[in-house]
Order: structure tokens, then C-alpha cells, then sequence
């Protein structure tokens, strides 16, 4: 019998407006790459250009996706996300920005990391704010773990960077451990570093810093 995977998500009905459908069925072609297993993806090819590529890895509801790839129009970027409200309104955001450097993969991040690219292509690699599954039960469902690090990290390129932003502080204790234990990587400052002008501060932090929560960005380089 097969053992049933655990995934670090979990995909809810949430409610798509007439927007988000529109955009799926009329961009979609346009923005989205398939999942596929049987070749990896050509950034050359894709985007008609050899410029750096840069992944993020669950990036909601698009926002900051689409402010970095608007600030670097010089590079290529592709968000993954499983959760079709946020893909809807990705799609809705790239068109209204006319974006041509950014692609979106529906699939689960895992999976599509295995199966759709290949070694030392990434400049960089953004996770931001991923679900920290706060319930112990629930921390088997963390995504940041050790095997996933050592699969992002067979992406990145020489000096590639590996960046993960987190509000909640426990979560950030055993991201930062579980990087330092990858003889692979290095980390660019003691332990947390400040926010990098790159990442935009979104409405989700912005609520959570007017709560008086913290925010931890950790950065750690390919070495």
C-alpha cells in the first residue's frame, strides 16, 4: 500500500470572483507553465532571453510577486502557487502590469522543484511567509525542512541565494537551524538579517507589524 504523502498545504474551496475565473481562462496560455515530468523547463526559450531567473515559492495572493518583477524588469521570475484564488489574481496583476519576465506554475512546490528544473539555474529562490503550522501535530506539514532544503539547493547557482521570511519566531529558529546544517550554504549574516529592499513589505505584514509582531528574513548564499 502506498504511503500517503503529507503535503504542506491544504487546498480549501476558497471562493474565486469573476475576476480571477476570467483571468484563468483568458491568460492562462499566456502566463502559466503546465506541470510536467517528462522535460525540464528552458529559461531561454521561455522568456527569449538569458537573463537570471528567480522562483518563489507560495506567493498567495501575487502582490509582492508582481512588485519585484515589475522593480527587475533585467530578470526572469516564476511564482509557484497551488491555490487558485491567488493564481486567478496573479494572472488579473501580470496583464494589468504588462509583465513579460514572470511565469506561474500551479502545482505543488515540491513536486514541481523535483521535477521541472534543472541543477545551478536559479539566481535565487524567494519563500515568503510560509505556513508555520503552528500546532506540534502539524509541524510534519512545515515545508522547510532539511530534504526540501536540499532539493532548493541543488537548484541555485554559484552564489545563488536561498531567501525565507517568517512572522512567526519559532518557525524562524528552525528554518535558520535546519539551513546551517546544510554544508552547502552559508548564511550572509550572524543569524537574521534586516529586510532586503527587493522583498515588499505586503498587506499581510503590514497588519501583523501594526499587531506588534516581528518579522525574521534569513538569507543564506550557495557556497
Amino acid at each position: 500500500m502506498e504511503t500517503r504523502k503529507v503535503r504542506s498545504y491544504v487546498l480549501r474551496a476558497g471562493r474565486m470572483s469573476n475576476g480571477q475565473k476570467n483571468a484563468r481562462q483568458q491568460l492562462g496560455d499566456k502566463y502559466l507553465l503546465p506541470f510536467q515530468l517528462e522535460s525540464v523547463l528552458n529559461f531561454n526559450t521561455i522568456f527569449g532571453n538569458n537573463n537570471p531567473t528567480f522562483l518563489e515559492i507560495g506567493f498567495g495572493m501575487g502582490d509582492a510577486t508582481i512588485e519585484v518583477a515589475q522593480s527587475h524588469p533585467a530578470h526572469n521570475y516564476i511564482g509557484i502557487e497551488v491555490h487558485p484564488p491567488g493564481v486567478g489574481r496573479a494572472l488579473k496583476l501580470s496583464e494589468t502590469a504588462e509583465l513579460s519576465n514572470l511565469k506561474i506554475i500551479e502545482h505543488d512546490a515540491v513536486e514541481a522543484t523535483r521535477h521541472m528544473f534543472t541543477e545551478k539555474s536559479l539566481s535565487g529562490i524567494h519563500i515568503f511567509f510560509p505556513d508555520p503550522w503552528p500546532k506540534k501535530r502539524h509541524h510534519k506539514r512545515r515545508l522547510m525542512n532539511g530534504e526540501f532544503v536540499n532539493q532548493l539547493t541543488l537548484l541555485l547557482g554559484r552564489a545563488g541565494y536561498l531567501h525565507i521570511a517568517t512572522d512567526w519566531e519559532e518557525y524562524a529558529k528552525e528554518i535558520l537551524t535546519t539551513l546551517q546544517e546544510n554544508p552547502h550554504l552559508k548564511n550572509i549574516a550572524v543569524d537574521y538579517c534586516e529586510r532586503p529592499s527587493y522583498r515588499p513589505t505586503t498587506k499581510f505584514e503590514r497588519r501583523g507589524l501594526k499587531l506588534g509582531h516581528q518579522v525574521w528574513d534569513i538569507i543564506f548564499r550557495k557556497c
